[in-house]
């Protein structure tokens, strides 16, 4: 104050009034504005390190020193991360945020986001039986850590008869409290989250109240459990890839979505309590890698040796629609299976469509009234265009022309939730695009194509007394396997370098465990309440992957999360799919976990290839030093040249400007994991119009571990008007033909999906 006064020269009486000014702008500062302005972020500090400082007192100088307020300091802090990584989050103003961006020792500092959550056959659709070799010794020592929405530990998956006690590797808790009933030798750890306390949330403990973690660690390792099925649907033996590996659930997701602060501080702790791998079915927008937070916790979780599967999001088929893009992150799309779900209806004319859902419900043998929404609608309550009868919106239908019928409506939002309020039997449903996924209601419901819908509108609008029956759900097969039109596709948004998806495994229609704390819908209008429920997503292709990387690494546990990676990606069933730029949907393809045990040669990659990635993006000196804890300079790290600096499974290549002609050149190398000698001939696969060079086109390993470099240069003329995609690929066979290791190749012009 006294500063203030001498700069300025004022007199007695303002300085006066300048005083209480300035305490009144200070209480205001404390007070209701600093409730409004100030949001969470995260200060991203880099490796974690260790000093005679504790990290809570380190973060309190610096925040000291960004707000000009030690007590606001204090009360801003919300969480120091420091077991793996060096991290805080804090309530901040944007020019304090802006303040520490500017400091020397900070990596980054971004805003929190809440993120969202994007599984009886699947596994024997993969040709992986149960009486596929397994190494079970170890395999009861593989921990698989899941961030998800929790778990039912009562669920029959989660059954440990015949387990022994936790690996003696393992140093995490279970939370217990609320409704958990606590952890079991197969469950071994569990805890929840809520770092910023503003935002309360309704369940604290790690019980599952949506059903999302459950499902997907049970199809990780769920133990094989006989007769399983949804009401009759999907019934067969429900089991997880690595029915003997252990679970960690670490619940960062509640009803309101999933909250970056806690996503960090499951990944702190995940990577300290001695996890093997993690999964990770949740997503957000891409960003910058250090301005992510699954981007910095995969990050961390890889220099401790562990890799992280990650949904790719479910925002398909637009395109440049994938998530969690680091390349040391394994990003998985989802495919079908050979089976789906149909539920015809039939009409009074002796029409049948066959339509899509997960109908339950079975109807008595008769036909119901059958009405559309237009013919339902109650006229005094339609005020604008926004709420639709057409499309059955809240409000907009008459109880009594709705009621004991069967109705039809043409898309909306939660019309099977109106239509039961109503006193509605049944609803028959429409939907533009791909009918590939069903989905669960509160009443009997189908989904039918725009075409079924034409003579479904013309039956109603010319038929006196129109009528109908919906039948439960059957099982029938399809061709498969095929990319899900919901799973999300590049290229990858963040890195022009690297593909995205990797690959792709099952994730429609998977039967799987279920919680009893929320129901088949998780309405509160629905009565139905099982252990097992069948869910979509690339929520649960991601634990399919994670589970397969789990088999691998129950016989090669010393191999890195990138050599797991690579089995995965070149051992994958190439997908024969006549979708238009099906490759920046599947990636690699399929996972084929019996082939990816023994793939012959790996891609591998360390910290040090990463962050020579990194340097190639454009991250500097100083900023990779925090992350790793190493001084590094960019221009020091020994260039293996070429077009990504990466060593990688798949290459890739995006044209700035697609009139230009294609060069490019990829350096790999690759590492024998099989014992004995082997010689390993390239084989090609291109379109005429590139011109793909292996140098040398012949690799040959005397030894395991071997490793051996090779390049590939392709050239040719500008794409043709109306190609948006080249594709091809290269596969080293051995001379035995016992491997085959593939690498797609793929080339595009950004501009086309920008």
């Amino acid at each position: 104050m006294e500063r203030i006064v001498k700069k300025l020269q004022l007199p007695l009486f303002n300085v006066f009034v300048l005083a209480m000014v300035v305490q009144l702008c200070g209480s205001l500062a404390s007070g209701s504005s600093h409730e409004q302005e100030r949001k969470a972020y995260i200060v991203y500090m880099g490796d974690s390190v260790e000093t005679t400082i504790s990290a809570v007192d380190r973060h309190h100088d610096l925040l000291s020193a960004a707000i000009g307020d030690e007590d606001i300091a204090r009360k801003s802090r919300i969480h120091s991360y420091g077991k793996s990584f060096d991290a805080f989050a804090a309530h901040l103003m944007p020019h304090e945020a802006e303040r520490l961006r500017e400091n020397e020792n900070v990596v980054s500092v971004f805003p929190s986001t809440l993120r969202k959550l994007q599984t009886t056959r699947s596994w024997d659709f993969l040709k992986m039986p149960l009486s596929v070799k397994r190494n079970s010794q170890i395999e009861t020592d593989v921990i698989v850590g899941l961030l998800d929405t929790g778990i039912y530990v009562d669920a029959p998956s989660f059954d440990d008869k015949g387990f022994g006690p936790p690996p003696s590797k393992w140093k995490g808790i279970c939370q217990s409290g609320g409704n958990f009933s606590g952890c079991n030798n197969k469950v071994i750890g569990a805890r929840s989250y809520n770092v910023d306390r503003k935002n309360a949330v309704d369940n604290l403990s790690p019980a599952d109240d949506e059903g999302h973690g459950t499902h997907t660690s049970s199809t990780i390792a769920g133990v094989p459990v006989q007769g399983a099925s949804l009401y009759g649907l999907g019934q067969g033996t429900a089991r997880g890839g690595v029915p003997g590996a252990r679970v960690a659930m670490y619940k960062v997701c509640h009803e309101r979505g999933c909250s970056d602060l806690d996503i960090l501080a499951a990944f702190d702790d995940a990577i300290a309590d001695g996890v093997d791998l993690l999964s990770v079915s949740i997503g957000g927008p891409s960003n910058d890698y250090f301005s992510d937070a699954l981007a910095i916790g995969t990050f961390h979780a890889m220099k401790n040796g562990i890799l992280t599967s990650c949904s790719a999001g479910n925002e398909g088929p637009r395109m440049s629609s994938v998530e969690n893009v680091a390349p040391w992150i394994l990003t998985v799309g989802a495919s079908g299976l050979d089976r789906q779900f149909r539920s015809s209806a039939r009409f009074g004319d002796g029409m049948r469509t066959s339509g899509v859902s997960l109908n339950t419900f079975r109807l008595k043998r008769r036909m119901y009234p059958l009405i559309s929404g237009a013919k339902a609608a109650n006229n005094s309550r339609i005020k604008d265009d926004f709420f639709s009868p057409m499309s059955c919106d809240s409000g907009t239908l008459d109880e009594k022309k709705v009621k004991g019928k069967i109705v039809f409506c043409h898309r909306g939002y939660d019309q099977d939730y109106v239509i039961k309020k109503l006193g509605g039997v049944g609803v028959i449903l429409v939907k533009q695009g791909n009918l590939d996924t069903g989905s669960s209601f509160l009443i009997p419901a189908t989904i039918v194509d725009p075409l079924e819908a034409e003579m479904i509108d013309k039956y109603i609008n010319f038929t006196k007394n129109p009528r109908a029956i919906i039948s439960k759900s059957r099982k029938v097969t399809v061709a498969a396997p095929f990319v899900a039109s919901f799973s999300s596709r590049g290229p990858n948004p963040v890195s022009s370098t690297i593909a995205k998806p990797d690959l792709v495994a099952p994730g429609i229609d998977i039967l799987a465990a279920y919680t009893k704390l929320a129901s088949v819908t998780g309405s509160e209008d629905d009565n139905r309440y099982d252990v097992y429920n069948i869910m979509s997503g690339t929520s649960m292709a991601c634990p399919h992957a994670a589970a397969t990387a789990a088999y691998i690494k129950s016989f090669h546990p010393d191999w890195s999360p990138a050599a797991i990676k690579s089995a995965l990606m070149t051992t994958a069933t190439e997908m024969k799919v006549g979708e238009e730029l099906a490759e920046l949907a599947y990636g690699a393809g399929q996972i084929d976990p019996v082939r990816a045990l023994h793939p012959g040669l790996v891609y591998d990659a360390s910290k040090m290839n990463y962050i020579r990635f990194l340097c190639n993006e454009g991250y500097s000196g100083t900023v990779l030093r925090l992350i790793t804890d190493e001084h590094i300079n960019c221009s020091r790290i020994p260039s293996i040249g070429g077009n990504d600096a990466l060593n990688y499974p798949s290459m890739y290549l995006q044209l700035e400007n697609p009139n230009s002609s294609i060069s490019a050149i990829f350096h790999r190398t690759v590492t024998n994991v099989e014992p004995g000698n082997f010689m390993y001939k390239a084989t090609v696969k291109a379109p005429m119009e590139l011109k793909i060079t292996v140098t040398p086109d012949t690799l040959k390993f005397d030894r395991m571990y071997e490793k051996k470099s090779f390049k590939v240069e392709i050239k040719g003329p500008a794409l043709k008007i109306n190609v948006t995609v080249l594709s091809a690929s290269l596969e080293w066979r051995s001379d035995s033909s016992s491997h085959r290791v593939k690498s797609p190749i793929i080339i595009h012009a950004k501009e086309l999906y920008y």
